[in-house]
């Protein structure tokens, strides 16, 4: 924890709290400081139980992902209130756990839309790694009627599900395509030089243009 202390930049800080994250160390100097450490299931658990963002971001970099049990990783994900830590547990911690395909289908749709974000973030990985067994098309239906008004972080988690859809599964493209036009989610959020739009259609037809080249 001294450590992490001796870390922190107060305009990374400044930085990261616009995007609703409590802390300031850099990225990169925390990856170094994992590697350093090596994979300690004890130690995470300790770092998470200390509610402090950077030692949860640590304890997601050092943590044996398939250790977990399902209840506590649902714990968990309800405790992650930065976004960042979210995102980190989400795909480096749940994704590789065993748990994960039944904690989707939890998750999905649960009242608390972080949680359920969690769940669609989870729903786009199968969408684009093993999309047997999902209803696409139900998916685009919920996604029709629900992303518009839905909460920052399950509107993102959606419109990402949305854009994976349309970019792997050309039979559900012009629906894509067509929802995100309609909807115009994301629409006007700035992107910077060189980056992907987040609009579902932007985003669609480049990666689709990419794959074609």
């Amino acid at each position: 924890m001294a450590e992490l202390a001796g870390l922190e930049d107060p305009k990374m800080r400044e930085v990261n709290e616009r995007h609703g994250d409590d802390h300031g160390v850099n990225l990169g100097k925390l990856r170094a400081l994992a590697k350093r450490l090596k994979t300690q299931q004890e130690l995470a658990y300790r770092l998470w139980e200390t509610d402090d963002t950077a030692a949860r971001l640590l304890a997601l970099l050092i943590c044996r992902p398939k250790a977990f049990a399902r209840d506590e990783l649902d714990a968990m994900v309800r405790a992650a209130r930065a976004p960042k830590v979210h995102d980190w547990l989400v795909n480096y911690v749940v994704k590789k756990n065993p748990h994960a395909e039944e904690l989707r289908l939890a998750w999905f749709a649960d009242p608390d839309p972080v949680v359920a974000s969690a769940g669609w973030a989870l729903t786009t990985e199968r969408v684009a790694k093993k999309p047997e067994g999902l209803d696409l098309a139900g998916l685009l239906d919920v996604i029709e009627a629900e992303m518009k008004d839905a909460p920052d972080r399950l509107q993102w988690a959606m419109n990402h599900c949305l854009a994976q859809i349309g970019i792997e599964h050309a039979e559900h493209r012009a629906r894509a395509l067509a929802i995100g036009e309609r909807l115009e989610v994301l629409k006007d959020y700035p992107t910077s030089p060189g980056c992907t739009s987040p609009f579902a259609p932007i985003w669609i037809n480049e990666m689709v243009g990419r794959k074609q080249a």
